[in-house]
């Protein structure tokens, strides 16, 4: 756990380490509201988390300028919790999730920005589009009225070899390229590098970097 006081300090390191344009998000997951406010008082504004419950009851508990990204796997049946305030999903692994997403914003009046993760690492359990899977989906991608895709997410294989980790990244990179010449300008997201590696992703194109541990030490 990183102590009171320590948060801001940790942040501040992490934010100073950014490549120009490139945003951070707090992983904020299973963290209390309290030590959340530690970091929005020392300037932080994107936080993400990754279960819809938990997620809605900090909308609910801390200031309402505070951008949400949710970066977990998402159950069609918890969408309605979040659509309704999340400034952006990352997590988009299926076209029913889409088509899920699609109609609970519609029911809600409001448009969501969405990534679809694109499966890199060499683990399974990872989810996520393989490269083919979104050549052929992007045609369709127009079809969505209240679905704003921004671009990818993307994981890297959970591994010290930091050579295997900066080609999985640049596959991902190398996808958004492809995917972003065929798109209109909105498609300028790319989500990539966690603690661990987050200074790989950003030198492979990352747009925004996603860090909890570092900042908020471990749960």
């Amino acid at each position: 756990m990183t102590k009171k006081g320590e948060v801001g300090l940790k942040l501040v390191s992490v934010q100073k380490k950014l490549a120009k344009g490139v945003q951070l998000a707090a992983v904020s997951k299973f963290h209390t509201s309290e030590t959340i406010m530690e970091a929005y008082e020392a300037g932080q504004q994107i936080f993400a988390e990754s279960r819809p419950q938990e997620l809605a009851a900090k909308f609910q508990e801390l200031p309402k300028d505070i951008q949400w990204h949710f970066i977990g796997h998402l159950q069609t049946n918890k969408i309605k919790m979040i659509v309704p305030f999340v400034t952006l999903i990352h997590s988009i692994d299926s076209p029913r999730l889409l088509e899920a997403i699609d109609q609970a914003a519609r029911n809600a009046g409001v448009t969501v920005d969405v990534l679809l993760q694109i499966h890199i690492a060499t683990e399974e359990s990872k989810q996520g589009f393989s490269a083919d899977e979104l050549l052929d989906l992007q045609p369709t991608l127009n079809s969505y009225k209240n679905i704003q895709v921004r671009g990818l997410m993307a994981m890297a294989t959970y591994t010290a070899d930091t050579k295997q980790i900066r080609e999985e990244f640049m596959q991902a990179r190398t996808m958004f390229d492809t995917l972003k010449a065929n798109s209109g300008e909105q498609f300028d997201t790319l989500s990539m590098g966690m603690s661990g590696d987050y200074e790989i992703a950003m030198e492979c194109g990352a747009t925004i970097v996603r860090v909890g541990s570092t900042i908020f030490g471990g749960r």
